[in-house]
């Protein structure tokens, strides 16, 4: 039977179990054997892994053809003091990053989502804001270098859901079995009613 576990990465620890250079992994925070990441966060960013056995989900849920739904809390750096004018409309409308339109992502402004507290703190130059973003692809550091695009570098990223699962009270480090009804929930968004 397919293993599914939800995972609240910490900062600074890879997406994947092993690492020639001795960096944190996912081994040191989950014992269970045979399971991989579905999709990755960056080192420098926290939040919401899937984990599994299930090659097929996990195919079906990072192919960016099939669009599900991240969602991400982004803390970024106001550099002139304030949003720049149309940054939010450029990250809805599809950033071009190297040539390339990005598919649109919904992107809003909102208040603190009071995350815990990161170990290492973020620098605050300048005054900061926190927008709450959508993405339905995603590329290597996909997110960071549309906020840079549209003059909103990224100080700290937070993925909070992958498709209809939530990151909810799930505490940096901790991890969880899906319950049977998450379960259901996921493989009927993908398609599999197995």
């Amino acid at each position: 039977m397919a293993r599914y576990l939800l995972l609240n990465k910490p900062y600074n620890v890879l997406s994947n179990f092993v690492d020639t250079e001795g960096r944190a992994t996912l081994a040191g925070l989950v014992p269970v054997p045979g399971v991989y990441a579905a999709g990755r966060l960056d080192y420098d960013s926290e939040g919401l892994l899937l984990l599994t056995d299930d090659g097929q989900l996990s195919y079906l849920m990072t192919d960016p053809h099939y669009e599900h739904p991240k969602t991400y809390y982004v803390q970024v750096e106001l550099v002139t003091g304030a949003l720049p004018e149309g940054a939010l409309e450029q990250l809805r409308e599809g950033v071009v990053l190297r040539g390339e339109r990005l598919r649109p992502a919904e992107a809003e402004v909102v208040a603190d989502p009071g995350l815990p507290a990161r170990p290492v703190p973020v620098r605050n130059y300048h005054p900061t804001a926190w927008l709450r973003v959508v993405l339905r692809e995603g590329k290597k550091r996909q997110l960071r270098r549309m906020t840079a695009a549209v003059g909103l570098p990224t100080l700290r990223l937070v993925r909070t859901a992958i498709g209809p699962l939530h990151l909810a009270d799930l505490a940096p480090g901790a991890w969880r079995e899906l319950t049977p009804a998450e379960i259901r929930t996921l493989l009927s968004s993908v398609g599999l009613g197995r």
